[in-house]
C-alpha cells in the first residue's frame, strides 16, 4: 500500500496550485530550524489504535499523525474516515502505509498491534504469538525512528514493554508501557463515585501488573489534599477492609465487564493513551502510574521486569520514580506481583 495523505495537486493533471492560490509575502524569513512539527506513529489500526488516533487529533498533540497496519483496505479506510473530518478539527497531516519507513523521525510511536486469541489457545501460546509479532514491529520503528519514544499499550502490557525494550537496543527511559495508568483512572472514579466528588480531585493510584495482582495503595489516597484512612481514622469513622477490597475487585473487573458488554474497550484506553502522549511531548513532567523498569526500586531485585510505578514523564520519557511511601502489606504485594510477572517471562524464555 503507498503512503497516502493530503496534497494540494487540484490542478490539471495534478498541477500543484498551492504556490499560484497564495501571493508571497517580500523579504519573509524562513521557518526556524530549531523547530519541527510534532510526529506521532500509531501501530495497530483496531479499535484501541483508532480510539487513540482519534484522541490525539481531538487533543491537538500532533502536527502530523501516521497509521500503520498490516491491512490496507482496513488502513486506507481509516485514514480517509479521519481526512474527511478535517473541518472539525485543528489541523493535522494524516499518513496511513503498511510500511514502516512512513513513521520516520517520529517522536512517540505507540504500538496497540496485537496477536487475536485463537479458541482454545492457552494464554502461553498467545502470549509467544505476540512476542513474534513484535519482532516484526519493534526493530523497523527503531530503524527509521532512532531517537523516539516507544509508548506500549498492547497486552499483556508488562511483559510486552520488556520485550520491546529488549528488541529496541533503547535506554529503559524511552520504552513506557501503558501500565495501569487506566486502572488508576477507574480506581479514581469509583472512589469520586462513593464520596460525590470530582474525580480530579483524587489522588490513587492502582500499582504493579495491569493484571488480577495489580496493588490498590490505599495508604496514600487522598481526596482535595485530605488523605483518605488517616481522615476515617481521626474521625474515628470505622470501615471495613473488605469494602475496599471489593473496590479494588470492581478496578480489576472493569474492563472485563465492558468486553462482555460491548465487545471490546477503546474511548478510556483512548484518552489514558492521549494523557500519556501529552505529558511526554510536551514534557508535563505529571505522575503516571505506567508501566517502567522495575528493577531496583521498592525492593523490586529479582530480575529485569516492567510494571507499573508512579513515574515522573517528559520529554526525555521516564524522568523519575516516585517515592511514595508504601505500607509492609503493600509493598509484599507489589513483589508478589512482580513475581508474577517474572514468572510469564520464565515461561516464555525472555
Amino acid at each position: 500500500m503507498e503512503k497516502s495523505s493530503s496534497a494540494s495537486s487540484l490542478g490539471p493533471g495534478g498541477l500543484d496550485i498551492s504556490q499560484a492560490f497564495f501571493k508571497p509575502v517580500s523579504d519573509a524569513s524562513p521557518p526556524s530550524t530549531s523547530k519541527r512539527n510534532t510526529k506521532i506513529s500509531v501501530i495497530g489500526a483496531g479499535n484501541v489504535g483508532m480510539a487513540i488516533a482519534q484522541t490525539i487529533l481531538t487533543q491537538d498533540l500532533a502536527d502530523e499523525l501516521v497509521l500503520v497496519d498490516a491491512k490496507p483496505d482496513k488502513l486506507r479506510g481509516e485514514m480517509l474516515d479521519l481526512q474527511h473530518a478535517a473541518a472539525f478539527l485543528p489541523r493535522t497531516k494524516i499518513s496511513a502505509s503498511t510500511d514502516y519507513s512512513v513513521t520516520a523521525e517520529s517522536d512517540l510511536c505507540i504500538v496497540t498491534a496485537g496477536a487475536r486469541q485463537i479458541a482454545g489457545e492457552s494464554r502461553l501460546n498467545l502470549l509467544q504469538r505476540n512476542v513474534a509479532l513484535f519482532q516484526k514491529i519493534v526493530p523497523p520503528l527503531v530503524q527509521y525512528s532512532p531517537e523516539t519514544i516507544l509508548l506500549i499499550v498492547s497486552n499483556p502490557v508488562d511483559v510486552l514493554t520488556y520485550v520491546a525494550w529488549k528488541l529496541s537496543g533503547f535506554p529503559s527511559n524511552r520504552v513506557i508501557g501503558s501500565g495501569t495508568n487506566l486502572d488508576s483512572s477507574r480506581f479514581r472514579f469509583l472512589i469520586a463515585d462513593h464520596l460525590d466528588v470530582n474525580a480530579q480531585d483524587v489522588q490513587a493510584y492502582i500499582v504493579g501488573e495491569h493484571g488480577d495482582s495489580s496493588v490498590a495503595l490505599w495508604s496514600s489516597i487522598s481526596v482535595g489534599g485530605v488523605p483518605i484512612l488517616s481522615f476515617l481514622q481521626n474521625q474515628q469513622i470505622t470501615y471495613e477492609k473488605e469494602t475496599l477490597e471489593s473496590i479494588h475487585k470492581e478496578v480489576i473487573g472493569g474492563a472485563y465487564e465492558v468486553i462482555n458488554l460491548k465487545g471490546y474497550t477503546s474511548w478510556a484506553i483512548g484518552y489514558s493513551v492521549a494523557s500519556l502522549a501529552r505529558s511526554l511531548l510536551r514534557d508535563q513532567r505529571r505522575i503516571h502510574p505506567v508501566s517502567v523498569l522495575a528493577k531496583g526500586f521498592y525492593g523490586i531485585n529479582g530480575g529485569e521486569l516492567f510494571l507499573s510505578l508512579p513515574a515522573q514523564l517528559g520529554r526525555g520519557g521516564v524522568l523519575g520514580i516516585t517515592n511514595v511511601h508504601l505500607t509492609d502489606e503493600e509493598s509484599g504485594r507489589l513483589r508478589d506481583s512482580a513475581n508474577t510477572i517474572l514468572q510469564v517471562q520464565t515461561q516464555l524464555g525472555i
